[in-house]
C-alpha cells in the first residue's frame, strides 16, 4: 500500500518565524504566553500568545504589499511560502491547498478595512489561493478544534483518490476580541499561563498562529521521513462545549484506529494530547486514553507553548511530533506540576532523548468532536 508523507513544513508563532525556530524555542522551554491588556474583558490583563503584526509586515514585505491582505492571511502566506521555498521543483498544477481554520478573519468585522466578504472562510482561502497561483480550488477545513488534523487527513484522502498528487495543508486563527469573548463567557480562560493535566490547572490560555505542511508520496529514503498512517474521528455527541464526561469520543477515535491498523497500545512510543488545561478536557483525555491502554505512554501537551491555538493547533502540534520522530526528542510538558486528573498519566516533566517510531496524535473539539491519527517514522 502506498503511503503519504509529511514533508516540508512552517510554523509561523510568538515562538518564531519557522519550524526551527519554533523547535529551538521548545528545546529552551520557552513559552509564547505573556500577560496583556485588555480592559474589555479581563480586569487584570490575560495570558496569551500573540504575534505583533508590525513584525508580520517586515517579513511580508518580500512577498508583496502587506496592506492588501489581513493579519491572517499574511501568516499563512508566509507560512506557505516557507513549504514552495523548499520544495521548488513542487508543480502546483497538480497540488491542492487545504486551509484549516475555525474564524479565519473574523476580526475584520469590527475593522471594515477589506469588502464585506472577507470574512467569509471560503474567500479567505481563495484569496491565499490566488496569491500562488493554485490551479484548484481551495478547501476549507472547519470543524472546531481538530481541524487542523482533520485538514492532513482530508489531504490524505484526497490524494489516496487521485484528486491530487501532493497537497499542502495550511491553517491559522487569530485572537480577536470575538474569540476572547467567547472563551471569557465560559468563564474558561486561566488568569495565568495555563497546566495541561495540572491539580492547579485553572483554565485555558490562547494563542495565534499559523503553520502549513506539504502532504504526498516521498521518493527519497524514507527512513529520514515520517508516514500518515490513519486517522478517525468520532462525535460523542454530549454538548456543544462539554466533552463526554466518559471520554467515549476520543476513545472510540483510538480504538477504531487501533483496530483499523492492527496496532497495540504497547506499540505507541509518543502521544501529543489535545491538553487545553481546561477542568473537563483533560479529565476527559486522562479517562480515555486509560480505557485506550495508553497510560504508560509518554505524554505531553504543547498549549503551555503556544497557548490554544484553535484551528490551527492539531496542524501545528503534528508537525512537532513528526520532528519529535525524527529527531529522537521527547519534549516536556510546559507548566505541570502535579497530576489533577483521576487515571494515571505518564507525562513527560523534562526534555528527553528516545528512540522513536510511532506516535499518536489526538484532538478534541466543541460539538463533542474527536480525532486519532498515527504517525510512523519510516514508512509502512
Amino acid at each position: 500500500m502506498s503511503r503519504n508523507y509529511l514533508l516540508s513544513d512552517s510554523i509561523i508563532s510568538p515562538l518564531g518565524f519557522s519550524t526551527k525556530e519554533n523547535l529551538a524555542a521548545i528545546l529552551r522551554s520557552e513559552s509564547a504566553l505573556k500577560w496583556h491588556n485588555n480592559s474589555r474583558f479581563f480586569e487584570n490583563g490575560y495570558y496569551a500568545g500573540l504575534i505583533d503584526e508590525s513584525i508580520i509586515d517586515d517579513k511580508f514585505n518580500e512577498l508583496g504589499s502587506p496592506d492588501d491582505y489581513t493579519k491572517l492571511e499574511k501568516m499563512i502566506i508566509l507560512a506557505i511560502q516557507q513549504v514552495l521555498d523548499e520544495q521548488p521543483d513542487l508543480e502546483i498544477e497538480n497540488t491542492g491547498l487545504i486551509i484549516s481554520t475555525t474564524k479565519g478573519n473574523i476580526d475584520e468585522l469590527e475593522k471594515s478595512k477589506f469588502s464585506p466578504d472577507r470574512v467569509y472562510l471560503w474567500k479567505m482561502a481563495e484569496v491565499i489561493a490566488d496569491f500562488f497561483g493554485f490551479k484548484t480550488k481551495p478547501i476549507v477545513v472547519s470543524n472546531a478544534c481538530i481541524s487542523g488534523g482533520l485538514a492532513i487527513k482530508t489531504a490524505n484522502d484526497l490524494i489516496s483518490t487521485g484528486r491530487f498528487i501532493n497537497a499542502i495543508v495550511a491553517g491559522g486563527d487569530l485572537i480577536s476580541d470575538f474569540v476572547l469573548s467567547g472563551f471569557q463567557s465560559f468563564q474558561a480562560i486561566s488568569p495565568e499561563p495555563c497546566r495541561p493535566f495540572s491539580n492547579d490547572r485553572q483554565g485555558v490560555s490562547l494563542g495565534e498562529a499559523a503553520a502549513a505542511i506539504l502532504i504526498g508520496p516521498a521518493n527519497s529514503d524514507a527512513s529520514e521521513k515520517v508516514a500518515y498512517l490513519d486517522a478517525t474521528t468520532a462525535n460523542d455527541a454530549n454538548h456543544i462545549s462539554g466533552p463526554s464526561r466518559t471520554g467515549e469520543g476520543l476513545f472510540q477515535s483510538i480504538s477504531r484506529l487501533f483496530q483499523h491498523n492492527n496496532i497495540e497500545p504497547s506499540q505507541i512510543d509518543f502521544l501529543s494530547a489535545h491538553g487545553t488545561a481546561t477542568i473537563y478536557n483533560d479529565e476527559m483525555e486522562a479517562i480515555a486514553f486509560n480505557r485506550a491502554g495508553l497510560d504508560h505512554v509518554p505524554v505531553n501537551s504543547f498549549k503551555g507553548y503556544y497557548g490554544h491555538t484553535l484551528g490551527t493547533s492539531a496542524l501545528i502540534e503534528s508537525i512537532l511530533t513528526k520532528h519529535s520522530l525524527l529527531s529522537g526528542q521527547l519534549f516536556n510538558s510546559i507548566n505541570y506540576s502535579a497530576s489533577g486528573v483521576s487515571q494515571d498519566l505518564n507525562i513527560i516533566e523534562k526534555n528527553k532523548k528516545k528512540d522513536l517510531t510511532l506516535a499518536l496524535k489526538s484532538a478534541s473539539g466543541f460539538g463533542g468532536c474527536n480525532l486519532a491519527m498515527l504517525l510512523k517514522k519510516g514508512g509502512i
